[in-house]
């Protein structure tokens, strides 16, 4: 076994996995897997660069993971970087910090990259027959892999949770005039990336990330997130449209008090399921099959030998 350790710093949040693996079996056995809301794609979608109080919880956190790394004693590290940090024109302030704390040298990831590392994850060990359909929804876009064994055909467009809420659902709940421009925004990025990934080839739908495990906690109705329940749940397209509508019409008060919100996804879930509600629509598939393993297990699988 390997024990490794895998960062993901997306447009939302900054997440940690360490894992033992072992390629000959197929085994990934987490160590330690946490999550904290950094939001460092504040304002990125308008302003172009990184926020200075970003960047600060952002390198706030990469010492805390640091110190979880060091105590572990693990063998490799990889960081890498999505959304928010390939749009920045402040990047190289990113990378300069991240180093510094961390001592590794965080990669930013092209749409392509981060699209393959995430079906890695998403499918390795999958029961189902391929192929599949990878959907891994982000804070500033969204990922699409069509492929069977390893991706065939991979796509990144710029919709994402923290973008489509900061760019359209402004009001607290969003208007329907705000609702419908991001409908009609999402909807144009969904035919540009059905123009690269077949949308029509693949009978099973794989969501990943945390917009689309927190619509299926609220789907199923859970007492509290369980990542052990969600994982490989199926939630009808008709479930996905009903939890999307929901929250559209929800305050942000009302969203807090579901149990399974995290407080870091209140303000921005309702762009989430919204995006996931055109994705299954535009699919047509009957179901989405959640999944827990996302591009944090990809980078742990690339980092074992």
């Amino acid at each position: 076994m390997t024990r490794v350790a895998a960062i993901d710093c997306g447009t939302n949040s900054l997440r940690l996995l360490v894992a033992d693996t072992d390629r000959a079996s197929g085994m990934l056995v987490d160590v330690e897997r946490t999550m904290q809301i950094v939001r460092l794609g504040q304002g990125v979608d308008a302003t172009g660069v990184l926020a200075p109080d970003a960047l600060a919880r952002t390198f706030a956190v990469c010492e805390v993971y640091a110190e979880v790394i060091a105590r572990h004693r693990v063998e490799a590290v990889r960081f890498v970087a999505t959304s928010a940090t390939r749009d920045a024109r402040n990047r190289d302030e990113f990378v300069t910090g991240v180093r510094a704390r961390l001592g590794v040298e965080p990669e930013v990831l092209s749409g392509t990259q981060e699209a393959e590392l995430s079906f890695l994850g998403a499918t390795t060990g999958f029961p189902d027959p391929p192929p599949y359909l990878v959907v891994d929804i982000g804070g500033g876009s969204t990922e699409f892999v069509h492929g069977r064994e390893r991706p065939l055909a991979s796509c990144s467009v710029d919709i994402g949770c923290v973008r489509m809420t900061e760019r359209h659902l402004r009001s607290d709940p969003p208007t329907a005039e705000q609702v419908a421009a991001a409908v009609a925004d999402i909807d144009a990025a969904l035919a540009r990336a059905a123009g690269t990934v077949p949308f029509d080839d693949a009978p099973t739908l794989i969501g990943l990330a945390g917009s689309v495990t927190t619509v299926a906690g609220i789907a199923l109705d859970l007492p509290a997130y369980d990542p052990v329940v969600i994982h490989r749940s199926r939630i009808p397209a008709e479930a996905v449209q009903a939890v999307s509508d929901r929250l559209l019409t929800m305050s942000r008060e009302q969203r807090a008090a579901l149990a399974v919100m995290h407080p870091g996804r209140v303000d921005v879930i309702a762009a989430g399921a919204l995006i996931l509600a055109r994705i299954v629509e535009r699919t047509g598939l009957p179901e989405v099959v959640v999944s827990e393993h996302d591009i944090l297990d990809g980078i742990a699988w690339s980092l074992t030998p």
